[in-house]
């Protein structure tokens, strides 16, 4: 199992269905907006597993797939939803939920400061938006609100 992240901070999906009650519809969307996101990117070719690594409801949930690629894409990769544009971050160098949260908003923070340059964002993260300035402020007050008031939270998980 190449690039396995640590399976402590995660919650099987069939798990959280089974105890989570009050926050299930929104938990419900944002895994529909994960795998409807996974399932269509071209190296897609299955799922096997699924869990919830974080859940803020209406901001932000990140989920682990475990997939059988087309292709040599990774097996295990993380996907980013919520009040944001999607993406997946492989786990190569995020291990926990946190770390790939912390991924996310650094690959999207590239792309803003490209958009903000004027520079080409053709090798950077695929953001569902125009690069225009104002997706990029847009995107960045969303950025901001994930670091100082999510990922804040999260320092023993960046620090293992």
């Amino acid at each position: 199992m190449k690039n396995q992240p640590d399976m402590k901070k995660l919650v099987s999906w069939s798990k959280c269905l089974e105890f989570q009650q009050a926050d299930r519809p929104e938990m419900l969307k944002m895994y529909d907006k994960a795998f409807n996101f996974l399932s269509n990117q071209e190296w897609y070719a299955s799922l096997q597993e699924s869990y919830m690594g974080m859940f803020h409801p209406g901001i932000v949930a990140v989920f682990l797939f475990r997939i059988v690629p087309s292709g040599s894409f990774d097996e295990w990769i993380w996907v980013v939803v919520g009040d944001l544009p999607p993406a997946y971050i492989v786990t190569d160098f995020c291990p926990n939920p946190a770390a790939a949260l912390d991924g996310y908003i650094g690959e999207m923070e590239e792309w803003i400061k490209a958009v903000e340059e004027g520079r080409s964002i053709q090798d950077l993260i695929p953001v569902n938006a125009s690069p225009t300035l104002d997706n990029a402020k847009a995107l960045k007050s969303r950025m901001t609100f994930l670091d100082e008031r999510i990922l804040c939270n999260y320092g023993d998980d960046l620090n293992a």
